[in-house]
């Protein structure tokens, strides 16, 4: 028996384990759990492939395994959390003091609209399956990065002082909003560019060390806040790029 062919596989179900425990975590409204586990599940996520390029042992099970694992570290966990976003940002537009005493309302079914997230990402990941455009490069926001971007939310009113934020991560018609918008960039036909560095001269990888060097930044003056803005970061960037190359070649 080869063990060394097994090695990535096994690396990927600890991923799916991670993401297993963070569901748990995420349904009992423990986020900070939820999001250690999420994030230790996408550092696993990348070193399977890395152990699968350096054992050589690349295969269409690893790569279909992969796609599982994600579907619940990176669409099932943050489908859960923005759920409870809702539930919750319903429950204070609802909320009542009757006697001294707290007393909130059925807030009925919008708060499903948060599992559009986990729909979107399960399309994507089967999509992303099929499509051989995607070797150096991503086509749409990968579900690692949506899921960064939904797990940090709930975090923000813990670990900032920042009112507007904190206002913000709260109102029903942005998480609706972000709901909407990170389905959308999940499967839209948008070039993102990859981190993978094949050489590191400066000339080639311009728009990589712009983007690591403005995120270092807003992580050191930002914190928590952030871990969205760096998402919105990445897209704005790979969009300005694509508009950029496009002009050159007309």
């Amino acid at each position: 028996m080869n063990l060394k062919k097994h090695i990535p596989n096994l690396i990927t179900l600890g991923n799916l384990l991670c993401g297993t425990i963070a569901v748990i975590f995420a349904v009992n409204n423990n986020f900070l759990m939820a999001a250690s586990f999420v994030i230790l599940g996408i550092v696993l996520d990348f070193f399977d492939g890395f152990a699968a390029r350096l054992l050589n042992v690349s295969g269409e099970l690893g790569k279909q395994l992969d796609s599982l694992a994600d579907m619940v570290t990176s669409g099932v966990v943050p489908g859960i959390v923005m759920l409870s976003l809702l539930h919750k940002s319903q429950l204070n537009s609802y909320e009542k003091i009757v006697d001294n005493s707290l007393m909130s309302f059925d807030v009925g079914y919008l708060k499903y609209l948060g599992l559009i997230l986990t729909l979107a990402a399960c399309y994507r990941l089967a999509n992303f399956n099929i499509d051989t455009r995607q070797s150096d490069s991503f086509i749409g926001l990968p579900t690692p990065s949506m899921a960064l971007f939904v797990l940090s939310l709930p975090l923000i009113p813990m670990y900032s002082d920042n009112q507007f934020f904190i206002n913000l991560v709260q109102n029903n018609y942005f998480l609706i909003g972000v709901t909407l918008v990170l389905s959308y960039l999940m499967n839209a036909e948008i070039p993102l560019f990859s981190l993978k560095f094949k050489t590191f001269k400066v000339k080639k990888n311009l728009l990589k060390y712009v983007f690591l060097l403005a995120s270092l930044m807003m992580i050191l003056t930002l914190e928590i806040i952030s871990i969205p803005l760096v998402i919105v970061l990445y897209v704005l960037l790979s969009v300005g790029s694509n508009l950029s190359k496009k002009k050159i070649f007309v």
